[in-house]
């Protein structure tokens, strides 16, 4: 065991000195009237006590003493090496990313509503059923329509006979008028006649069509393919055209878009590459960002940027036949812009910023570190883009690099430190001593 020198050696000497000069000192009188008994000293074991205590203290807590003020430390330890985890830097291909906060847009709502007025006889969907176009949704009571179409087929058929016997009377006056057996008067009057009834027989025939498309709404169908939601009215209930609520609202799920926003100093990043003719992928997550939800493509801008806001809109089109996005749903929208390749690639916990800027700690082949001051890229998946400062294949400190300093001392785990022997399995110079490295 190695003897620690005394921290404190101006202490220990004033207490012996104190002890020493306690017992030299000749007891003092006592009083007369109290006979000739010593005057007890406690102050000195006092001394004592605290020295004591002040030596435990240290012996549990060894100083050390500065070369500057003593001198050398004999035995003094050698400097802290840290265990590190390190990574070499790798090449590869690092996409562009712009992220932001989106919302799944439809690209059809529509409130069915009652084109007619009449009672609802019948509601043909389950709440929350996907539908296709055309489908039966619900169906008004058509009765008084087909009686209304009925009459007006009647006065057709009516101002329809008139028509043919109008024309039958001019058709003779026009050979009377050649025989001078009739007026020009006769003429004209007869060919008005049969304007009049070709106009009634219009009008019947568009009474009739009318009443045929009536019939045609009391078939009320789905106008898109889609979801429908909650039914806003029962059957039995008597519907007009004029209602606010509608019969129930149909949602197009497929295909759907999310509308997100982007700051505009990124505007003419997107814009260079469409012009350039690229089609920009488009990613969708849940709101954790782990979950990628669905993949599609920027199909459109927005025409004016938000001045409140600064930022722009933009729509992505999503095929969505797995129904993974849901309408008004809130997603992390990760739009693509371009790809770097062959770029030197980090992990994200190698880099660290402070005040020489961005850095990164690289393993040398003695076992220490240098901090290497790197110009970083885009960041994707864990991985950091080096645009400079950093060569492929050179090793990375990842982790415990919190406490270290340029030319610090390190350990890798499982490594042998440089100027060691390799490790021969413990059979040469004994068994080998727990917590030996190796």
């Amino acid at each position: 065991m190695t003897l620690e020198p005394c921290p404190a050696p101006g202490l220990a000497v004033f207490v012996v000195a104190v002890v020493m000069d306690t017992r030299a000192t000749p007891p003092q009188e006592s009083n007369v009237q109290t006979g000739k008994s010593r005057k007890f000293r406690w102050w000195p074991w006092f001394l004592l006590f605290v020295a004591a205590i002040a030596g435990l203290i240290v012996w549990r807590h060894p100083w050390q003493q500065s070369a500057t003020s003593f001198g050398p430390r004999r035995g003094a330890p050698m400097q802290t090496v840290q265990s590190v985890g390190v990574s070499p830097a790798t090449k590869g291909d690092m996409p562009v990313t712009l992220s932001s906060l989106g919302t799944v847009t439809s690209l059809a709502t529509i409130t069915v509503q009652s084109q007619i007025s009449g009672y609802l006889t019948a509601v043909n969907f389950h709440e929350g059923q996907m539908v296709k176009k055309g489908d039966l949704l619900a169906q008004v009571d058509s009765r008084a329509y087909e009686v209304a179409l009925a009459q007006y087929q009647g006065q057709l058929e009516r101002d329809q006979a008139l028509l043919d016997n109008a024309r039958l009377d001019l058709t003779r006056y026009e050979r009377l008028i050649k025989q001078d057996s009739t007026t020009g008067q006769t003429l004209d009057t007869q060919k008005a006649t049969v304007k009049q009834d070709e106009g009634t027989v219009v009008l019947d025939q568009a009474q009739v069509d009318a009443q045929k498309l009536n019939l045609e709404y009391c078939r009320i169908v789905s106008p898109v393919d889609g979801r429908v939601g909650l039914r806003q009215v029962d059957a039995g209930n008597y519907v007009t055209a004029s209602s606010s609520t509608g019969i129930v609202v149909v949602t197009q799920t497929t295909p759907t878009s999310v509308i997100f926003t982007l700051p505009e100093d990124s505007l003419a990043q997107v814009q260079g590459r469409l012009k350039a003719g690229a089609q920009l992928g488009v990613a969708a997550y849940d709101r954790t960002g782990t979950i990628k939800l669905a993949e599609g493509t920027l199909d459109a801008l927005d025409n004016e940027i938000d001045t409140t806001t600064g930022t722009l809109k933009l729509r992505a089109l999503f095929d969505n036949k797995d129904d993974s996005l849901f309408p008004n749903q809130f997603v992390d929208v990760t739009l693509l812009v371009d790809t770097l390749h062959g770029v030197v690639l980090v992990p994200d916990a190698a880099v660290d910023t402070g005040t020489p800027g961005t850095f990164v700690y690289v393993l040398n082949s003695d076992d220490t570190v240098s901090l290497r001051k790197i110009k970083t890229g885009p960041s994707a998946d864990g991985q950091t883009a080096v645009l400079s400062g950093l060569a492929e294949g050179e090793k990375v400190v990842v982790d415990g690099g919190d406490h270290l300093s340029d030319g610090a001392k390190v350990s890798i785990p499982g490594s042998t430190p440089a100027g060691a022997p390799a490790h021969n399995g413990g059979k040469q110079g004994g068994r080998k001593k727990p917590g030996a490295s190796l």
